[in-house]
């Protein structure tokens, strides 16, 4: 049984799912007509609503972060509606079960693991299908022609026959009376807005600053709060003087709660030099050591892993012949380091707690906020805004907790802030994995692969935050309670193992006959979290760098081996074989320039990277990367091509320079000065390639970043004979030729 069968099952299982009513109100003179009544609205489902004066509102229940669905979802809805998209008007759905992602895997609402287009390609086309069929029988009845003859077409229903026509607005109170239809969908070939690049509808508002991030939240009576946390993980705070801070102009309060101060101020300024001057003392806390951390993940690759979740044929009884090829690949820490800082505005009012939040997660946030200050769900209100950067790190609701428990203490209307400094030293990083690899060459024939992994497990990390999030409303609050703190227990046992962990190295698909793969889960007092392609992102790393040391080995090139060992792969080698055709595989390069090429599967998506790159002493030049994707049918070919981009410029600033050391416990990287994201004028020319497709949509947010560190390090070692096995890059460029030069 795995985890995700584990829990649908003694979560739901035991329980009627509560649904919410929004999705479905019901046939004609039930719920959607009583609606109409009330407000004038006709509302046939949970994400649209039209009202008389011919406004279309357009309810996105999945956050816009960047990645671009607040323009993907409204060409869906409006493709099916037969409006423009950018005739609707779209908003941002609260915390309600009626908008739990469908994604089999997931069932709550949030916004991750790039489902966002693959789950809402089917109940958005369905939803703008059933609001057009309620329009047009409403014509049909009020003209008493036939449904027929009622045609929908840019926001209008038009009856050829009698030149009769009326906006759909005008159209809200006869549709309302209807019965909910079964829909037939557009065929594919009749798509005109589905496959086309259109401008994205939340350019304008970002650009003249009406669109409402978190951090933009103002309320009247609103204060601004800073938090003084311990200087690392775990610290008991035993000593407090706060007099010079509440002297401090424009500090409202300081109070402490649990181990933290908060420190309240008319706004930002004022509570954070207001918190600077609060002195405080703790005691204990984590001691962890980076480099300690390292050599012990090193000495645990050299036994037997904890689990094996692949193991075909006999690899380690082939590991006794031919060219054996040893390596160890070592990846540090990682901070999602979000241009918005964490942030949270919490009221509590009138028996009720309202939270505004940039948040990937309104479905645990909710849930986690009324546990903290004791609320029943219903009395809970989680507002999400537009997201300044998630990555991942939005799916925690830490910061949104911590807004309602001191605005319940303070009495007023509060907006928690992190720093920069406080984002990244309390962030949830990425896991840190070492990961021993021993492979077997006979020839020309890659005959063993041996992965040892040690890393530590971001599923029973966060576990408790779904388990309770995926209980019915209705549950006793101590049931969501329970189940919050026991599935993790069985988490840390190893009784629910965790694939993000070796997600992308189980799943090897090359044609190599003798394959084992082991996992050694590990806990290191760190908070680790899911971070943008998640296990992925280093699993990806270490199995293409190593098949470019094994193929190496066997004097073969690094494509046109790939391409061998992919026979039985056909997507994974048309994005491979379609990124070598666009990059020039095999055509010359300036002296000192290498190329490197890598391909990876991940959340249903195949994508190939090549990219072309010099090094000088410690620095790494990337000149060009050509990117080839294949994630089914595309929505928005211009959004895929942003989000290969960014997967590049993302993919790349960690591969080069980022890492999150720890001394003593405490964080050294903690601003952009020292944990370093790559620069305008250090970002290569990228090139987009999409593989045609008629398959339902995939992710597309993720699957870019695993290829592009393995493809950087394979050009680098093209280009200077330099083998990347521990990044960063820029650190290890700097360690190799410190070597050269003793040496």
């Amino acid at each position: 049984m795995n985890r995700r069968t584990f829990l649908r099952g003694s979560v739901a299982g035991a329980f009627v799912l509560g649904f919410d009513a929004g999705c479905a109100f019901g046939p004609a003179g039930g719920g959607i007509f009583r609606h109409h009544k009330h407000t004038g609205e006709f509302q046939p489902n949970a994400w649209i609503r039209i009202l008389p004066d011919n406004t279309i509102i357009f309810t996105l229940d999945r956050v816009e972060m960047g990645q671009g669905t607040t323009t993907s979802h409204a060409q869906l809805v409006a493709e099916e509606l037969e409006v423009a998209p950018e005739t609707l008007e779209i908003e941002y759905a609260e915390a309600r079960r009626a908008y739990d992602n469908p994604d089999k895997q997931i069932n709550i609402q949030i916004t991750g693991g790039s489902t966002s287009t693959a789950a809402s390609w089917q109940p958005l086309r369905e939803a703008g299908a059933v609001a057009r069929e309620m329009l047009r029988a409403g014509a049909a009845a009020r003209w008493s022609v036939p449904i027929r003859e009622c045609v929908a077409k840019t926001g209008r229903i038009t009856h050829a026959r009698t030149q009769r026509s009326a906006t759909y607005g005008e159209l809200v109170g006869d549709a309302a009376k209807q019965d909910v239809p079964v829909v037939r969908l557009k065929d594919p070939k009749h798509f005109t807005l589905i496959g086309k690049s259109i401008d994205r509808l939340d350019v304008r508002p970002k650009v003249d600053g009406s669109g409402r991030y978190g951090i933009d939240i103002q309320l009247p009576g609103m204060v601004t709060a800073v938090l003084v946390r311990p200087p690392v993980r775990g610290a008991s705070l035993v000593s407090l003087d706060i007099k010079a801070a509440l002297a401090k102009r424009g500090v409202v309060d300081v109070f402490r709660i649990g181990e933290v101060v908060a420190v309240l101020g008319s706004g930002y300024w004022e509570a954070r030099t207001g918190a600077d001057l609060v002195r405080a003392e703790w005691t204990g806390g984590a001691t962890v050591d980076s480099e300690q951390l390292f050599a012990s993940y090193r000495k645990m690759t050299e036994q037997r892993g904890l689990e094996t979740p692949r193991n075909d044929g006999d690899a380690e009884g082939r590991l006794g012949s031919g060219k054996i090829v040893e390596a160890i690949y070592e990846l540090p820490y990682l901070s999602h380091a979000t241009m918005e800082p964490q942030n949270a505005t919490a009221w509590l009012h009138d028996g009720r707690c309202e939270v505004w939040a940039p948040t990937q997660a309104p479905g645990i946030a909710r849930w986690r906020v009324a546990d903290a200050i004791g609320f029943d769900l219903d009395d809970v209100a989680i507002h999400t805004t537009l997201i300044g950067g998630g990555f991942g790190r939005r799916g925690l609701v830490d910061y949104a907790v911590e807004a309602a428990v001191v605005a319940q203490r303070a009495g007023r209307p509060v907006k928690v802030v992190f720093s920069r400094e406080d984002d990244m030293e309390n962030d949830w990083y990425r896991p840190m994995a070492v990961s021993r690899m021993r492979g077997a060459v006979d020839g020309k024939t890659i005959t063993a692969w041996h992965h040892r992994l040690v890393s530590q497990s971001i599923f029973a990390a966060e576990v408790g935050d779904f388990a309770g999030a995926l209980v019915p409303n209705a549950a006793p609050r101590a049931l969501r309670r329970v189940m919050s703190t026991a599935v993790p227990r069985l988490a840390a046992r190893g009784l629910l193992p965790d694939k993000t962990a070796f997600e992308g190295a189980a799943e090897l698909p090359y044609a190599i006959p003798n394959l084992r793969v082991e996992y050694t889960p590990v806990e290191t007092g760190i908070p680790v979290g899911f971070w943008r392609s998640v296990g992925h992102s280093h699993n990806g790393f270490v199995t293409e760098s190593f098949l470019d040391e094994l193929i190496h080995a066997a004097g073969l090139d690094a494509y046109h081996a790939r391409h061998a060992l992919l026979a039985n792969h056909p997507r994974h080698r048309a994005v491979l074989d379609l990124a070598a055709e666009q990059a020039g595989w095999g055509a010359s390069l300036p002296t000192g320039v290498g190329r490197g090429i890598a391909v990876h599967e991940s959340f249903h998506s195949f994508c190939a990277i090549v990219i072309e790159a010099s090094a000088s002493g410690a620095r790494a030049k990337v000149h060009r990367a050509v990117v080839a994707f294949d994630c089914g049918r595309v929505v928005n070919p211009q959004l895929v091509a942003a989000q290969a981009e960014s997967a590049v410029i993302f993919g790349l600033s960690a591969a080069l320079k980022q890492q999150v050391t720890f001394d003593r416990g405490r964080v050294r990287e903690s601003n952009f000065n020292t944990y370093k994201s790559l620069r305008m004028f250090e970002c290569p020319v990228i090139e987009t390639h999409i593989v045609p497709s008629t398959a339902s949509p995939t992710g597309i947010g993720e699957p870019g970043v695993p290829p592009v560190a393995p493809a950087l390090c394979g050009a680098i070692f093209a280009a200077t004979g330099i083998r990347i096995r521990k990044l960063p890059v820029e650190l290890a460029l700097a360690e190799a030729r410190s070597k050269a030069a003793k040496s």
